[in-house]
C-alpha cells in the first residue's frame, strides 16, 4: 500500500468533506509534489486543508513556498453540535454547543509560523463552518468525563476569509479598542479569552504589523507602528 493510500484511509471526514468541497473540475487530489504528499493541485497552485496542527505543516511549507503558490485552508466552528453515541453507535444525544467560533481563533494555530504569511506565494483562507461532534465513550478520557471526541464532520460552509499579507492580520483587531491596547483590552473586545487574544496579538507582532509601545498595570501595551 503506498503512502497516499495510507493517508487516505486515515483521513478525517472532516477534512474529507472539505476537499470534496473545495475540488473543481480537473483538480489532482493527494499529489506528490517535491517529496510530499498535497490535498490539492489547481494548476500552479497546490491548496493544502489543514484543520488542526499548523506546527506539523512547518517544514512542509519551508520547501514548497520557495518554488510554488500554497493556499492554506484551515475551518473554524461558528456553530457546533455535539453528539454522543455509545460503544454501539448508538445515538445517546445531541445539542447545540454555547461556544461560537470567530475568526482570530486561526491565530492559536498560526502561532507555529506567523512570519510566514508575509511570504508572496502564502495564501490563508479561513472558513468559518458548521460542524458536528461525535463523542464516544472512552474510560481514560477523564478530561471530557469519559468521553472523546471520535470525529469532527462537516455540516455547512458560512463563509470565507483570506489573508494574502500581514496587513490583511489588521481585519482581525476589533474596532473600538483604545489607543495604545492591551491583551485585556482585545479579549473583551474579541469577546475571547485573554489567552487567545495574547495568541492574536503575537501573530500580529510577529508579522510587523503591530508592536509593543509600553507597559502598563493592565500588561504589554500595543500600537500600530508608526507609518
Amino acid at each position: 500500500m503506498t503512502d497516499r493510500q495510507i493517508g487516505v484511509l486515515r483521513e478525517q471526514h472532516l477534512h474529507a468533506a472539505l476537499k470534496e468541497w473545495y475540488r473543481e473540475e480537473g483538480d489532482l487530489l493527494e499529489v506528490g509534489v517535491d517529496g510530499f504528499v498535497i490535498d490539492l493541485v489547481r494548476d500552479d497552485l497546490l491548496i493544502e486543508i489543514q484543520t488542526r496542527g499548523f506546527s506539523s505543516l512547518r517544514r512542509k511549507l519551508d520547501r514548497l513556498l520557495d518554488s510554488h503558490p500554497v493556499r492554506l485552508v484551515h475551518p473554524v466552528a461558528v456553530e457546533k453540535w455535539i453528539r454522543k453515541i455509545d460503544a454501539d453507535g448508538e445515538e445517546l444525544s445531541r445539542r447545540k454547543s454555547p461556544k461560537r467560533g470567530v475568526v482570530a481563533d486561526v491565530c492559536a494555530e498560526l502561532v507555529s509560523f506567523p512570519s510566514l504569511l508575509g511570504h508572496p506565494h502564502l495564501t490563508l483562507e479561513v472558513l468559518l463552518v458548521q460542524e458536528e461532534e461525535v463523542r464516544r465513550p472512552d474510560p481514560a478520557a477523564w478530561r471530557r468525563n469519559g468521553w472523546r471526541v471520535a470525529e469532527r464532520r462537516l455540516v455547512g460552509i458560512l463563509e470565507r476569509v483570506e489573508f494574502t499579507s500581514p496587513e490583511d492580520l489588521l481585519d482581525l483587531l476589533p474596532p473600538g479598542l483604545p489607543d495604545p491596547f492591551t491583551t485585556a483590552d482585545l479579549a473583551i473586545g474579541l469577546g475571547r479569552t485573554r489567552h487567545l487574544a495574547q495568541e492574536v496579538a503575537y501573530c500580529l507582532r510577529e508579522a510587523g504589523v503591530l508592536e509593543v509601545v509600553g507597559r502598563s498595570r493592565g500588561g504589554i501595551e500595543y500600537a500600530l507602528p508608526d507609518a
